[in-house]
């Protein structure tokens, strides 16, 4: 047992030892790894300061926003749609999923080429929409995993009832859907958030199109390390937060 908890340990350092280390040099006076003089919070004050900062936080927030919402009924529907066929078959699995599994990068190559196809204008809009195609499979499987925990025999008695389709989705379906559904639009928010690859190929050349995440990277091409190491924290503890509510909320439910 102590071999366990030695070994548990060992493991949890290696995850969060550089993510502890960026929080603590984000605190650090001097702003460098060398030196440290004291804690201090003038970091994160430069990073209210800055303009920059503060327009690529608004557009990440309705980037992320508009993304997980797009993902979240289109996610919810998908779910709904493959438990309607209650097996679906493989083929359909993998088309259904394979954001899952496609290489970020891949997705958003295709994304761009189909965008250009389109002769769309790039920027903000197709920001949300590339984020939304990448969030919508985990939508989707958290959904489906929810659902999951409803015998088929529950909606049966509820038409058997004299409860229509409609009825029987609102008073039993959704009800038991809704930490799935909840989970996955944290999950989105998150994941659209935190969203790099996607996002620089997808804005376009305005430089008022850039999100937190694109800026960040032309931050450190720039030399500004301290301000990156707040700005990195701050995306840690928000990402954190939101994972750990969806965690929360997609847990094994009893089956109904």
């Amino acid at each position: 047992m102590t071999a366990l908890r030695l070994h548990l340990a060992l493991v949890l350092l290696f995850l969060w030892g550089p993510l502890v280390a960026l929080a603590a040099l984000s605190l650090n006076d001097a702003g460098s790894a060398a030196l440290w003089p004291g804690f201090s919070g003038r970091w994160y004050e430069a990073l209210w300061q800055n303009e920059a900062v503060r327009q690529a936080a608004g557009n990440s927030a309705l980037v992320a926003l508009a993304a997980s919402l797009i993902a979240t009924l289109l996610g919810t529907l998908l779910a709904l749609g493959l438990r309607a066929g209650r097996r679906p078959g493989p083929l359909l699995e993998a088309v259904a999923l394979a954001p899952l599994f496609v290489p970020e990068v891949v997705l958003a190559v295709a994304l761009l080429s189909l965008f250009t196809l389109l002769q769309a204008t790039l920027g903000l809009p197709t920001v949300a929409l590339s984020h939304a195609v990448l969030s919508l499979a985990f939508v989707t499987a958290l959904v489906r995993r929810r659902l999951g925990v409803c015998d088929a025999q529950v909606l049966e008695a509820s038409r058997d009832l004299g409860a229509g389709a409609f009825t029987t989705f609102r008073r039993v379906t959704l009800p038991l859907a809704l930490p799935g559904v909840l989970a996955g639009w944290l999950l989105a928010l998150a994941l659209s958030i935190d969203e790099y690859v996607a996002a620089s190929l997808t804005a376009g050349p305005e430089p008022g199109a850039a999100t937190l995440p694109m800026l960040a990277w032309t931050m450190i091409r720039s030399g500004t390390a301290p301000e990156v190491n707040a700005l990195a924290t701050l995306f840690l503890l928000v990402s954190f937060v939101l994972v750990l509510l969806a965690l929360r909320l997609s847990r094994p439910a009893r089956a109904l």
